[in-house]
């Protein structure tokens, strides 16, 4: 089922009066908002560890190779390494060596915390798109609420221009004697606290405007102008949802499936420990050393060359005891994985809650809307009415002040109601899988 959301200004630009610049929609704002947040900014560094992380576990299947350069001197009696002999010279001795080794078995450790890197890295960009998505929602919700401030204060404004012409229209008549000096004085308070709601209004949407640029991570001393134009906007045709949210679908659920996948392989990997290990290896050396003070009989060339061996070697290491850290470690990563179990049902269960406690809302959103929309348009006939009855000398000017406040609230509680109303669908739409907002292949330049 197509709807036609009733705020049409969140998708439609509109140009400000200062240079002419095109006026930021929600998309906008909230790519903006995902680009420049410091908590995306810190999910991107620990998805970019979880990737450091892999690149380790992938090279821990590779072989390590050293190479190795040493060089002592002995002082005082000492075997010659020429004639096998005690002596007394002083010597300077000199090795070198390469080596290479690599496990073949420790207990599928390697492999485990392969895949356990891998679920973390698949847990990283969901928490990244989770991360985004929360950004998402309050960028979305303070533009609301600037949207809400803006057109109040349109409203405030326009009774203020309504109460001005009252009073006019009171002081000609006080001129023909229709009306009193008493009638004067009220709409000059009318006039007055009308004044005084248009300059409340202006702070609370300098607020709520302050509110937006912090979420955004927008420089607070800059302006910016937000797309306001709301005009022919149709009603939504039904209030229901026309498919049935997938929490599998929602990023905050697959973040903890993954961290569970983690855990799971993490407490395999644990238990691998108890199992043998074994190991291979291969190397070369070689020497060099000279006598202090004694010509050397052979050159370094000829000692390297002469003193070089090739080794080989394999390992096998089986565990006994290690003052119970093992067993502790399993432990531990026993508890990580109840633990992750346990979030994820709980992320399921609050995704639940929301989606039913948003449903409820939307639709109790879109009955008021239909009652207040009824009721704006009996306030309007009866402040149109009462204004006219007190040009004519019918109606007191308290009586036009009660109906063109009443009009006033009506119209501020049916603005709420469809911003909430909008809010709420598109949150329900968000539970289904469609994106909070769309990103734009050329982003507006920071």
């Amino acid at each position: 089922m197509t709807r036609i959301f009733i705020i049409s200004l969140l998708m439609v630009s509109s140009l400000t009066v200062k240079g002419q610049e095109k006026a930021w929609t929600v998309d906008e704002c909230i790519e903006y908002a995902v680009t420049h947040n410091h908590d995306v900014r810190l999910q991107r560094m620990q998805l970019d560890d979880y990737r450091t992380d892999k690149q380790r576990a992938v090279g821990a299947f590779l072989p390590s190779v050293e190479a190795s350069v040493g060089g002592q001197f002995n002082f005082g009696r000492a075997i010659d390494p020429e004639t096998n002999t005690y002596t007394n010279v002083n010597t300077f001795y000199n090795n070198y060596g390469v080596s290479a080794s690599l496990p073949l078995f420790d207990g599928f450790q390697r492999y485990n915390d392969l895949r356990s890197a891998q679920a973390n890295v698949l847990m990283g960009r969901q928490g990244l798109v989770a991360q985004k998505d929360r950004v998402a929602q309050q960028v979305l919700k303070a533009y609301l609420d600037v949207l809400y401030y803006t057109t109040a204060l349109e409203f405030v404004k326009r009774k203020r221009e309504e109460s001005a012409m009252l009073l006019h229209q009171t002081k000609m008549m006080v001129e023909v004697g229709t009306k009193g000096e008493a009638d004067v004085a009220q709409m000059e308070a009318t006039f007055a606290a009308d004044d005084y709601e248009v300059t409340r209004q202006q702070g609370l949407l300098r607020g709520a405007l302050l509110h937006l640029k912090q979420q955004m991570n927008y420089p607070a001393e800059e302006v910016l102008d937000i797309a306001t134009e709301a005009q022919n906007c149709v009603l939504p045709s039904g209030r229901g949802v026309d498919a049935l949210p997938c929490e599998e679908l929602m990023p905050s659920i697959r973040q903890a499936e993954y961290q569970l996948q983690s855990a799971r392989y993490a407490y395999r990997s644990s238990k691998g420990a108890l199992l043998p290990s074994i190991s291979v290896g291969a190397g070369v050396s070689t020497t060099y050393f000279k006598q202090m003070g004694v010509a050397s009989s052979q050159t370094f060339a000829n000692q390297f060359r002469n003193n070089a061996g090739e080794y080989v070697y394999a390992t096998l290491s089986i565990p006994l005891f290690n003052r119970m850290s093992t067993i502790s470690s399993i432990r531990r990563h026993r508890n990580n994985v109840e633990r992750a179990r346990e979030n994820l049902d709980n992320e399921r269960q609050v995704l639940r809650r929301l989606i039913q406690e948003t449903t409820i809302d939307q639709q109790n959103s879109w009955m008021e809307m239909q009652k207040m929309k009824e009721k704006v348009e009996a306030d309007s006939m009866a402040a149109q009415f009462t204004i006219r009855k007190y040009q004519e000398g019918i109606s007191s000017s308290i009586d036009v002040q009660t109906a063109t406040v009443t009009l006033l609230q009506s119209k501020a509680q049916l603005l709420q109601c469809q911003l909430s109303y909008l809010y709420e669908t598109r949150m329900l739409d968000y539970y289904k899988g469609i994106p909070l907002w769309t990103e734009s292949s050329k982003r507006r330049k920071d």
